[in-house]
């Protein structure tokens, strides 16, 4: 004798999913949506923002304002009559960089013991992407987000001043491997390279 059976219901429907915090994957206390539309309870995410900065746990989409680590310094920029490559028709925009010695803070590997500071200069082209790029960069500099503390890559030193994964021409020549130009698609990637911080 054949009988039909019908199929065990599983335990959680997508319907029950969408009421779950994808962190604590639990139903929500206090939810809070963030602009990319993710759904987390206050409590869980106000704990991931500690760990991870104002970014989305699921989509990493910022929100807020990021604060970086860098030590206090100044940014100035100039503009020169001068042309980079593959920007024959416009000027250059020249960025200096002054970072002083310092103590390092409790944000930075070795609380209380002394860096050493950094001078550096960048270049851009003086036409509107590269006006734009300086502007975000003012901005990611007043968020301490250009420099940081840690291990130089070039010298191997450690307690100095170094970049902080927004790439800047430091040559006006030399193309890519020379950290100049041309370089096709260096602003694009730069302003994405912002865009990861939340500068944009």
């Amino acid at each position: 004798a054949s009988h039909s059976e019908t199929p065990p219901t599983p335990h959680h429907t997508a319907a029950d999913e969408e009421d779950l915090c994808p962190i604590c994957l639990d139903k929500f206390t206090n939810k809070k949506k963030l602009g990319c539309s993710h759904v987390f309870c206050s409590s869980c995410l106000d704990g991931a923002v500690k760990s991870m900065g104002p970014q989305c746990p699921v989509c990493k989409e910022i929100f807020g304002q990021v604060v970086g680590d860098q030590p206090k310094g100044t940014m100035t920029y100039d503009v020169i009559r001068a042309r980079l490559p593959g920007f024959s028709k416009c000027d250059t925009i020249v960025i200096n960089y002054s970072i002083p010695d310092g103590m390092q803070t409790e944000r930075h590997p070795n609380p209380g013991k002394r860096f050493s500071g950094t001078e550096r200069r960048a270049y851009l082209p003086n036409n509107r992407e590269g006006n734009e790029v300086l502007e975000l960069l003012k901005r990611a500099f007043a968020q301490k987000l250009i420099f940081t503390v840690g291990v130089s890559r070039t010298t191997g030193l450690s307690d100095t001043v170094i970049w902080n994964d927004i790439h800047h021409k430091t040559s006006q020549w030399g193309g890519p491997t020379g950290f100049g130009y041309p370089d096709h698609g260096y602003l694009l990637r730069v302003k994405e390279e912002l865009k990861a911080k939340g500068i944009k």
